[in-house]
């Protein structure tokens, strides 16, 4: 499968549709969705054109791979639920159909500000 510049994060990323920023650096943006699961649910992208978390893994830069986690890391923090200033957080990332994706581009789920829950039912 090869990557979709019409898929909707790729038009967040190019500013053609507007989202509530969190958070941005060089590589990636944060931002809440737009239609959320829990209290707080924001998400994390890369601004690399990947599709999925195993295309990430194949084809990111060691840098790219490192300013997403470190991205994830430093949302958690702006948005008061990781383990430093909160009780804790859900990231979770849908991989394929089977998976559960919507969106072809890799994006990584935050959820917090209450507890979540089993991972799965």
């Amino acid at each position: 499968m090869s990557y979709d510049d019409n898929n909707i994060f790729a038009k967040i990323l190019r500013g053609e549709i507007p989202c509530k920023k969190i958070y941005e650096d060089e590589f990636v943006l944060s931002f809440h969705d737009i239609n959320p699961q829990k209290k707080i649910h924001a998400l994390v992208i890369p601004k690399g054109k990947y599709i999925d978390l195993d295309d990430f893994c194949r084809n990111a830069s060691t840098n790219e791979m490192v300013g997403m986690f470190k991205g994830i890391e430093k949302v958690s923090k702006k948005l008061g639920i990781s383990m430093d200033s909160g009780k804790g957080y859900r990231v979770l990332s849908n991989i394929g159909v089977d998976g559960g994706q919507e969106v072809p581009h890799l994006h990584f789920h935050l959820f917090g500000g209450e507890k979540i829950g089993r991972m799965v039912s």
